[in-house]
């Protein structure tokens, strides 16, 4: 496939910035948003906009990156659906987090009219695209996922692994954010910890960020630590769903998840803390780093910001004078 006509639906935090990406590799790309005006801006850059999923049949790659499973399915399979007509794409690449029985019921559709599913989920938010470092993994078959591997490539500039056939690429994905999820609850839970010892938060992140534990993740997380900046990169409610997912298939296959089970209701006592404030739902829309908010009210700390810029490492290069 020299020069394929790629389709795309999703103009998310993680969409966009995914799908400009695309545009900007020189990709041609068709793109359909349930919100118009949120993809007119990559209209200007040089993407085609179409009225509806319907109108992207004939493309050779269809992206998604959306919410859910039910949205691939409506996206694909719903009234003026891709699948609506007669037109089918030859490779379908989803790089939104579902569950494994979704992708598996998906894919055997999909089989049913002649199309290719490619799993790819990423790892990173939309910084993260925009910087050249988001992830990619893979799966599906060798055959289709080499045909795309230089689309995911222009998406995911940080590296692409493939795993293997089916939904494996979806387990990692799960896997992924259940990690991550462990990670940020034990970080904001440390993070008070030393801050109840007299420690500011940014002397101590940057210690841990210098540290063998130290990561891409926990750098680009202690600005908003410190200075309680929730701009939205993931929302606490698609956390919980991935949390789920992820104890949902350690019950299916029989893995102990205890430390993974613990978590899940650490946060769930975020979202009882979200009562107490003026704007539950709204608060609830904030970035998931809030959760530190919780841990310190737990400990009774009332948090203040320490005003204090660490950079994330997500910084764009400027451009040469």
């Amino acid at each position: 496939m020299s020069s394929p006509k790629i389709g795309w639906v999703g103009m998310g935090r993680m969409g966009y910035p995914m799908a400009e990406r695309l545009v900007d590799a020189g990709y041609d790309v068709y793109v359909w948003n349930r919100t118009r005006s949120k993809a007119e801006p990559l209209a200007a850059k040089g993407a085609t906009l179409v009225d509806s999923p319907r109108d992207l049949a004939e493309v050779d790659i269809l992206g998604t990156m959306v919410s859910t499973g039910q949205d691939v399915e409506q996206v694909y399979f719903g009234e003026n659906g891709v699948l609506s007509g007669d037109k089918t794409p030859k490779i379908f690449l989803d790089c939104s987090s579902i569950a494994d029985h979704q992708s598996a019921a998906i894919r055997a559709r999909l089989a049913e009219r002649g199309a290719e599913l490619i799993a790819s989920p990423v790892s990173g938010n939309g910084k993260c695209v925009k910087a050249g470092k988001l992830s990619a993994v893979a799966s599906g078959p060798r055959g289709a996922f080499e045909k795309v591997r230089p689309v995911i490539a222009a998406m995911a500039a940080n590296g692409v692994s493939y795993v293997g056939e089916g939904e494996l690429a979806r387990f990692c994905k799960i896997a992924h954010n259940v990690f991550l999820g462990v990670v940020t609850q034990n970080l904001a839970e440390i993070t008070i910890l030393a801050e109840k010892a007299g420690i500011p938060r940014s002397a101590f992140l940057d210690f841990m960020n210098n540290s063998v534990m130290g990561s891409i993740f926990t750098r680009y997380k202690t600005n908003a630590f410190v200075n309680l900046d929730w701009t939205t990169t993931f929302t606490p409610g698609l956390l919980r769903k991935d949390l789920d997912l992820g104890l949902s298939s350690a019950r299916d296959l029989g893995v102990p998840m205890p430390v993974t089970a613990a978590t899940r209701e650490a946060l769930q006592a975020h979202f009882g803390a979200a009562t107490l404030k003026d704007d539950p739902d709204a608060y609830l829309q904030k970035d998931f780093a809030a959760l530190l908010e919780t841990v310190a009210l737990a400990a009774g700390i009332e948090l203040e910001s320490e005003n204090s810029p660490y950079p994330t490492g997500l910084e764009l290069p400027q451009a040469a004078e």
